[in-house]
């Protein structure tokens, strides 16, 4: 049986907390930020965790997790 390979963009996009939950950064914070007002760039600052219904999908494409 060949090893599974990781999706290229996971690695780019997510981590794994010590204890398995998802981490990733928030969408819409690279660029045309004018458009946005203050609040929502301020609330979106940072990673946040992934939501449940998400990290399967994830875990999925990351077979051997993240390092």
């Amino acid at each position: 049986m060949p090893k599974l390979k990781t999706k290229s963009g996971v690695k780019k996009r997510f981590k794994f907390t010590a204890t398995g939950k998802v981490k990733h950064g928030v969408a819409g914070k690279r660029h045309r930020l004018i458009s946005h007002n203050s609040k929502y760039i301020r609330t979106n600052r940072g990673t946040s965790v992934l939501a449940d219904a998400d990290v399967a999908r994830v875990v999925a494409w990351a077979p051997y997790g993240l390092k």
